[in-house]
Formats: structure tokens, C-alpha cells, sequence
């Protein structure tokens, strides 16, 4: 329901005496359609009443959390460009009751109240629009586009008929020398999609720019892209076709794009240092300066691998690329997963319904996302170790500011890392695996991979509670 919100109060009272005042609460919420505020909002009327409590529209509830009596009350519409944007009004006139000519003189003050919010708004239009300039001119100076050189010494470069093990999930990206990650995805790219057609230039100069406009992060890197990217891959191979040729193409794309010029640091961290990009994006903030990301390198000359589709195809394709990354903010994930959960439990889940597919796309973004959570133990407690200096990083930089940062960020509490582990996989990553599994039986090894891992953190996390307990008794 449509609301009308009041958050500035004037008491008429002098400075000196404004202890007198009855309190003025910091704001008051009410429906549209109740008060004499909610007529006016609705009807556009001027509207002057003199006696509040002999009028049905009169809402008394105002009076109960301002501890005011209302007597009368002369109540006008604020407009900007022909449209009601709010109203103002004055209660309880001093001598009488509001006349013709005070409506006169209050309809000029609306009017300067309307002219004030409209540049209000100007002003931050304006203001996002020098928060967007900085945030473009900070990326076009980290990055560049791929160079011609580049893609010709990957194009010239022969892309294998098979790559042993590539479809097995204990497969290990981060084994694959750098230099060759890009003939792998062209790889992957026409083993996934050998019905669609690819311009190989425009393809190989997508992920080579893709690949240049990651940052040199510890763990939201390159690297990291590549290797969730070869888990939706495996994911994809390993379900037969379950999502549509255009669904697939979108979860690969994503996958390879979701975390395009990640800074290392949280949404959390973006909104609390008060960043150009966070006074973009109040919500989900990196997810939606990654999707903006693919979209400005698709728009590069001679990058666009989606030319060969038809408008409503492209559509389509973006859309979900944009549904999907934003699908990788973990705060988002709960929700996700709790109705798509209802749905596998009452075995409602339909593969013909585009709203049940869509959820579990989003569920398979999160279960690539973590795919270092499934992989064979030792490369997991290597890569663990990895995103927490990440992590550290960032708890370094919020101590620098004065913030004191969680524990899982906090170099100081590096100990705590099995037990955080241990927390992360029971909470997160092992109902994400067992519901996709539930649906997918396919990808039923993330989940024993997970489980084993899980066992080996539970076994250090228990050995250094020992050790504590013995140094305690020492």
C-alpha cells in the first residue's frame, strides 16, 4: 500500500522555549488513503477544516504520537511538474481559524516547497551522475581492453579435441597455466554450445578483455572466474541439458563475469566507507557493478559474442546474465533457497515452469561461487587460506579507519579458521549442495566434497581446542 511519511515538524515555538513543545517524533507513517493529508494527496484539494474532530477524515492516530490536540487544519498539495509529490499543512492557528487569505499566502509556500524538493531531486540526480563519472573514469584507468596481439597469439594457439578430467568435479582450474585459461574457456564455450554460432575473434577478444578487467586480488580474481566458470561447465555437462540452450549460454557467461573489477573488499564494506559505487548501488552493490561491467565490454567493438542473436534472443540473454550474477550476493541466497527448497519438498519443482528453472539457476550461481568448498582437501585448505588474507586485508583496512572488523576479517583471530570454516560449510555451502543435489542427483559429488572437507576442518578445529585446553592447564 501506497504511504505518506512526515519528517519535518515546525512547533512555532521560539528556540528558547522549545523545551515547552510537545516531543515531535522523527517520523510518521500513514496510508495514502487515510487522513486529512491522504485526501488531500489523493484528491489534489485544498482542503481547510475547522474543528479536526467533527471531520471523518481526520486521523486521529497523528495526535496519539505527537501529543498534540488538533483543532484545525488547513492542508495543500506540493506539486512538481503537474504531479503530487506531497503535501504540506498547519494545524491549530494561533487566533481563529485559517482564512482565504491565509490560504493564499500557504499556496505560495507550497509552491516554494514544491521548486525546493524539485532541485532537492536535481541535486541528486546531479550527484549520482558525479559518483558514476568517478567510478568509470577509476575503471577505464585500471583497465584496457585486450590488445590485437593477444587474441591472435590465443586464436593461434591449438585448442585441444579432449581435455582429460575437465567434466569431473574434483577437476582443478587453478592447476591450468594461465596462459592457456583462455583457449580452455573457447574450449569450453564450443563443448557446451556446438549449435549456437561464435564469431572465434569476437569470442576470444570477450574473454581475453573479460581476463584483463579482473584485479590483482588475492582470491576475486581471474582465476576465481575461470574456475567457477569450469564448475557451471561441469554442472551443465553432467545434468544433460537441463536448462535451455539460451539458460546455459547466460549461467556460462555469468559465471565468467560475476566478479568483472572486484575490489576485494564486501558489499558491506563498499556501503561503509561511503564509496562512489555504494551511492550508486544501495543494494548488492558489487553484483551490480559486475553486471555493468559485461555489459561495457560487450558494447566494445569486436566484443559483442551475442551479435548472432536476435533482439528478443539478446534480451533475453542479458536478462538473465543480469538475474544471475546478482544471484552470487549471498544475501540473496537465503531467500532464494528457502523457496526453492518448499518446492523440492513438496515436489512441486516443474522443469517446464521458467520461474522454477530461474530459482535454480540462481541456485547453481551459488553453488559454482563456492566451488572451492568441494574440491579435494588439499587444494580447499590452500585456496581457505587465500580468501581470508583477502578477507584480512579488508580488516586491516577497516581498522586503519577506526571500524572494528568481525572475526572471520580480523588478522588478530587468524586461529579461528577451521572453526569458521566449519561454520560456513554447515550454514551455507552443504544446504546449497544437498538442495541442488536433491533436484540434480548429478552433482552429488559437491556434496561429498563438501562432507569430506567438512570432517577434515571439524578434525583441526577439534585438535587446536586441545591444544588450547592444554596450554590453559600448562
Amino acid at each position: 500500500m501506497n504511504q505518506l511519511f512526515a519528517r519535518i515538524f515546525d512547533t512555532g515555538q521560539d528556540s528558547n522555549d522549545i523545551h515547552t513543545a510537545p516531543s515531535s517524533p522523527k517520523e510518521i507513517r500513514f496510508p495514502m488513503d487515510k487522513g486529512i493529508a491522504g485526501h488531500v494527496a489523493s484528491t489534489g484539494e485544498t482542503t481547510n477544516i475547522l474543528d479536526a474532530y467533527k471531520d471523518d477524515r481526520f486521523n486521529r492516530d497523528v495526535d496519539r504520537q505527537t501529543g498534540y490536540t488538533t483543532k484545525t487544519i488547513l492542508c495543500m498539495p506540493i506539486y512538481i511538474r503537474g504531479c503530487i509529490i506531497g503535501v504540506v499543512q498547519m494545524v491549530n492557528k494561533l487566533n481563529g481559524v485559517f482564512t482565504k487569505s491565509d490560504e493564499e499566502a500557504f499556496e505560495t509556500f507550497a509552491v516554494y516547497c514544491g521548486l525546493a524538493l524539485h532541485h532537492a531531486k536535481l541535486y541528486d540526480k546531479i550527484r549520482r551522475s558525479e559518483q558514476k563519472n568517478k567510478v568509470a573514469l577509476e575503471v577505464l584507468s585500471y583497465h584496457a581492453r585486450c590488445s590485437e596481439e593477444e587474441v591472435t597469439e590465443c586464436i593461434n594457439m591449438q585448442t585441444p579435441e579432449k581435455i582429460p578430467g575437465l567434466t569431473t568435479f574434483e577437476f582443478s582450474p587453478w592447476s591450468v597455466e594461465d596462459t592457456r585459461k583462455p583457449v580452455y574457456v573457447l574450449y569450453m564455450f564450443k563443448d557446451l554450445f556446438k549449435t549456437i554460432r561464435f564469431d572465434l575473434e569476437y569470442l576470444m577478444r570477450f574473454t581475453l578483455t573479460v581476463r584483463k578487467n579482473y584485479r590483482n586480488v588475492p582470491y576475486h580474481n581471474w582465476i576465481h572466474a575461470f574456475s567457477v566458470a569450469h564448475s557451471m561447465y561441469t554442472l551443465i555437462k553432467s545434468t544433460n541439458n537441463t536448462f535451455t540452450p539460451l539458460e546455459s549460454l547466460s549461467l556460462f557467461v555469468a559465471c565468467l563475469c560475476h566478479d568483472l573489477d572486484h575490489r576485494g573488499k564486501t558489499n558491506s564494506f563498499m556501503v561503509k566507507s561511503d564509496t562512489p559505487l555504494a551511492a550508486i548501488y544501495s543494494t548488492s552493490t558489487m553484483e551490480h557493478h559486475h553486471f555493468n561491467q559485461t555489459v561495457t565490454i560487450l558494447q566494445h567493438e569486436g566484443h559483442n559474442i551475442f551479435n548472432h542473436l536476435t533482439s528478443q534472443e539478446y534480451k533475453e540473454v542479458l536478462g538473465n546474465i543480469k538475474k544471475f550474477i546478482l544471484a552470487t550476493d549471498l544475501a540473496l541466497f537465503f531467500g532464494n533457497k528457502a523457496r526453492l527448497k518448499e518446492l523440492a519438498d513438496k515436489k512441486e519443482f516443474v522443469w517446464n515452469k521458467e520461474e522454477h528453472r530461474s530459482m535454480l539457476a540462481a541456485h547453481c550461481m551459488t553453488a559454482a561461487d563456492l566451488c572451492s568448498m568441494y574440491k579435494p582437501w588439499q587444494l580447499t585448505e590452500k585456496l581457505a587460506k587465500i580468501i581470508m588474507e583477502e578477507f584480512w586485508l579488508q580488516g586491516d583496512e577497516e581498522k586503519e579507519q577506526g571500524i572494528e572488523p568481525i572475526a572471520m576479517m580480523d588478522r588478530d583471530k587468524a586461529d579461528q579458521l577451521p572453526q569458521s570454516q566449519v561454520g560456513f560449510i554447515v550454514g551455507i555451502c552443504l544446504p546449497c549442495y544437498e538442495l541442488l543435489a536433491n533436484i540434480l542427483p548429478e552433482t552429488h559429488p559437491m556434496v561429498m566434497g563438501a562432507s569430506s572437507n567438512l570432517k577434515k576442518w571439524k578434525e583441526l578445529a577439534e585438535k587446536q581446542g586441545a591444544e588450547k585446553e592444554t596450554q590453559s592447564e600448562a
